[in-house]
């Protein structure tokens, strides 16, 4: 890894996400409603289980970290424990990849397009969209 992580922050980035794209500002919808709808109990549990076998499956074609540690390849039970339960940073090569245990979504940083290309094929395969934000 050449970037550093605070370098990484400021990069280009995609959000992996429940929703096919981002809801904008001015929306008539109730998306705080059903973002609250989303992050309780059961849901969340689904939710996260998609985002865990989205980067083991990443992790079939990609060699990955987590945070900055120096284990290559941990085990797909960590993988899985250390997402449910903390921030985790998930290193691919010169991308990161964003998991929090309470969010609905994951946020990719600095992907090439061959990464990133993989990475929505894997997240469609998990019924989850990758968009990145409009500002």
């Amino acid at each position: 890894m050449k970037r550093s992580i605070e370098e990484l922050f400021k990069t280009p980035y995609w959000i992996i996400d429940i929703l096919p794209a981002q809801v904008p500002a001015d929306s008539h919808g109730q998306y705080f409603t059903i973002e609250k709808y989303f992050l309780r109990g059961e849901r969340l549990k689904e939710i996260k289980q998609k985002h865990i076998n989205l980067v083991l499956k990443l992790n079939c074609y990609r060699d990955l970290s987590i945070d900055e540690e120096t284990e290559i390849n941990p085990p797909p039970e960590r993988v899985d424990e250390e997402m449910r339960k903390r921030t985790v940073l998930i290193m691919v090569e010169e991308a990161m990849i964003l998991s929090e245990p309470d969010d609905t979504h994951l946020t990719v940083f600095n992907a090439d397009p061959q990464l990133l290309e993989l990475i929505k094929e894997l997240a469609a395969g998990e019924g989850l969209f990758v968009w990145q934000p409009t500002f």
